[in-house]
């Protein structure tokens, strides 16, 4: 047995007995139940676990079952999801809750779990081990940073391989007692979460398994893991427009594919315009403009583009394009976040 595997052999004990006494509590811990936890693992991707808390506990109250969630219309599914982004993640859920409900219940291996929409490697792990006590190892960046850390490895966690190799290692140390194995893959993301953590140094005074740690034996903890660096983001510049006519807003839909698909959007055009040019957009759209109320900037970013936006709120006359959709609240319409900064100004304007 080689260095690494020896390490690693040892980190079960310790670390389930911090996490049964340690461990932050949350409410998709709580249950076996796998629509809960599927749930729960969506809303957890690429969002923070305080931002994920209230909106799971309203989305479960809304769709407390796979079958609810099934059945929902999509607008009222669009506007729970509201502010939590990837907005794909809802639409997949409700493809798979479908397939669910169509064949009676939940899938219970990894292997049927991947056949999912939305459900890739490391969600149908999750899934498999915490609701069905599956061997399964589940690996995300926590768990690639505690690994490489304890086993001192300097291999680029973006490549395929290395998230290969690690998962391989952390497969041949799963517990075999159905309590433990349900808790496993979470032991080790809540060391990576809360002890062993990104973007600074890790907190090895508090951890568990600290004994066992190469990085921290050689000095390396704190450079690992090794990542290649991003590729730079694409800059779009945009002009948004806020038109208000007797006390409403002017939406549209989004396109059916695509960025932030078929959700509303305040009206826009690429390239940042001065406010001669943006009055010519305006009346291009068939609007007169009547008062310039306001100027805004924001700035939104996506994994792979930013959006440097100016906006203008201003009360025009016309009736505008027929995709455009006049609205006396924004309750009803799912918008998202990135145009947060201007739907905080169309609500002022519409409630005053």
């Amino acid at each position: 047995m080689n260095e690494n595997a020896m390490t690693l052999s040892r980190l079960p004990p310790p670390l389930l007995a911090w996490y049964r006494a340690s461990a932050r509590d949350l409410p998709w811990r709580k249950t076996q139940d796998p629509y809960r936890i599927w749930v729960s693992e969506i809303m957890l991707q690429q969002t923070r676990v305080a931002a994920v808390l209230g909106y799971y506990a309203r989305f479960l109250e809304a769709f407390p079952t796979v079958e609810a969630l099934a059945s929902a219309p999509e607008e009222h599914l669009m506007k729970l999801w509201e502010g939590l982004g990837y907005y794909s993640r809802a639409r997949n859920l409700q493809k798979a809750a479908r397939l669910v409900t169509e064949r009676g219940g939940f899938p219970d291996t990894y292997e049927e779990l991947l056949t999912l929409p939305g459900i890739g490697d490391y969600t149908a792990a999750a899934i498999a081990s915490a609701a069905f006590a599956r061997r399964e190892a589940a690996v995300d960046g926590n768990v690639l940073r505690v690994v490489t850390r304890l086993t001192d490895d300097h291999s680029d966690v973006a490549l395929p391989q290395t998230k290969k190799a690690i998962r391989s290692q952390v497969q041949n140390i799963f517990p075999e007692a159905k309590a433990d194995t349900r808790i496993f893959n979470q032991s080790l993301m809540e060391l990576g979460a809360t002890v062993c953590v990104p973007n600074g140094p890790p907190k090895c005074l508090l951890c568990p398994v600290r004994d066992l740690c190469l990085g921290r034996a050689r000095g390396t903890a704190e450079s690992l893991p090794v990542k290649a660096p991003k590729k730079s983001r694409r800059v779009e510049d945009k002009t948004v427009f806020l038109l208000l006519r007797e006390g409403r807003a002017a939406l549209r839909k989004r396109p059916a594919s695509g960025l932030l698909a078929g959700l509303w959007e305040f009206p826009n055009v690429e390239s940042a315009l001065d406010e001669p040019a943006a009055a010519v957009a305006v009346r291009a759209w068939g609007l007169e403009p009547l008062a310039w109320k306001r100027r805004l900037t924001a700035k939104h970013i996506f994994s792979h583009v930013e959006w440097h936006m100016t906006g203008y709120a201003l009360e025009v006359s016309g009736d505008g394009p027929e995709d455009f959709t006049w609205v006396d609240t924004l309750e009803r319409h799912a918008v998202p976040s990135a145009f947060s900064r201007f739907t905080e100004e169309v609500r002022r304007e519409l409630e005053e």
